[in-house]
């Protein structure tokens, strides 16, 4: 028993930081969608199926489970998704987190977020460069060598013989031959593997992701929508990462195979309880030491997470100062002592919980 929950928290501990990667970057999943899925807008959306690995952690390990719930308690900042942002002389605004995902249970809003998105007079998304398709296209062009090997290097070059060979069925599955994907960054590869059949189904199919949605709305509403960064910073920020440590996440995703869809159903549930504290404490509690890499994560969080978090907080600023804002960003770029709820407190906000 003890050797099955071994394996069992080595798999969540793998899928967690593998999908935790993907919804830190917005524009990550319509790369996928736009290179991948391209012709499946009329193919069968496949069931999605998952079980959350939470409970079954709860179950089999409460004493890891314990100590995952103690470290997500200690998180400053880290429970709910909607947080009131005031500042003297500026109408209050607010601060939502979304998961990057077209489910039912993260495009409904709950009823206090719903209400708080109505009245407000403008939407703050991440980047508004995923609403319009050329300029998706214009930055993928712009600079080639943030996606493809410019060179001599191939990705069946960088892995092993067997690790190939379960890359070539992983795209045999999906239908996608390997020779369009030879030059492709492996962090490119990953955000495909790392999406569920049915959520890459549904987005290839046109079903709008959370923070789309929202836009969609408010356009509709006719209300602006600004963004906070643009396509290229996302992707030169995740080109920036090591080599050997994209590598290694790719690797990681062929492993995973079908538990990516457990993977999915665990951080949905968390994320509809708003335990945002809980998506770190997670996967690292349960992840074994010999697997870790503290250096590549912890360049990870730098550069995906706190440095954004910081061009957020002063991008923001401007929207934020006219009043009565919406803004909308990843749930994983609230909580910590350098999430941003913190960053807008030293900004000289008062930020609240709402719930």
């Amino acid at each position: 028993m003890k050797r099955v929950i071994a394996i069992a928290d080595r798999a969540a501990s793998v899928s967690l930081k593998l999908l935790v990667a993907l919804n830190v970057l917005f524009f990550l999943s319509f790369l996928a969608v736009l290179l991948f899925a391209a012709g499946r807008a009329h193919a069968e959306i496949p069931t999605c199926t998952g079980a959350d690995m939470l409970s079954a952690l709860q179950k089999n390990n409460p004493a890891t489970y314990g100590k995952i719930e103690a470290e997500a308690a200690a998180t400053l900042n880290g429970k709910g998704l909607l947080w009131k942002l005031e500042k003297p002389g500026e109408q209050p605004s607010y601060l939502f987190g979304t998961m990057h995902m077209t489910d039912p249970r993260v495009t409904t809003l709950p009823a206090y977020a719903q209400k708080a998105f109505d009245a407000a007079g403008t939407l703050i998304i991440e980047t508004t460069d995923v609403l319009d398709k050329q300029k998706m296209m214009a930055a993928m062009l712009k600079e080639p060598d943030l996606m493809m090997f410019t060179d001599s290097t191939t990705l069946s070059s960088l892995l092993s013989p067997d690790e190939a060979a379960a890359m070539n069925a992983a795209l045999d599955a999906r239908g996608i031959p390997p020779a369009t994907v030879a030059k492709m960054k492996p962090w490119m590869l990953s955000a495909m593997m790392a999406l569920p059949a049915c959520e890459l189904a549904r987005q290839s199919g046109g079903a709008p992701v959370l923070d789309v949605k929202l836009a969609e709305s408010a356009k509709a509403a006719g209300k602006p929508v600004e963004g906070l960064e643009t396509a290229e910073s996302q992707l030169r920020a995740m080109a920036s990462l090591p080599l050997a440590f994209h590598m290694k996440g790719l690797v990681d995703t062929l492993k995973l195979g079908d538990k990516v869809n457990d993977i999915n159903e665990t951080m949905i549930v968390l994320y509809q309880r708003g335990d945002t504290g809980m998506f770190w404490p997670l996967f690292r509690a349960a992840m074994p030491e010999e697997q870790d890499d503290p250096a590549g994560y912890a360049a990870f969080e730098e550069t995906m997470i706190t440095s954004r978090n910081k061009v957020m907080v002063d991008h923001a600023g401007p929207i934020l100062a006219k009043g009565n804002a919406f803004m909308a960003v990843g749930a994983l770029h609230l909580p910590g002592p350098e999430g941003l709820v913190e960053d807008f407190r030293k900004a000289g906000y008062t930020v609240t919980a709402v719930n």
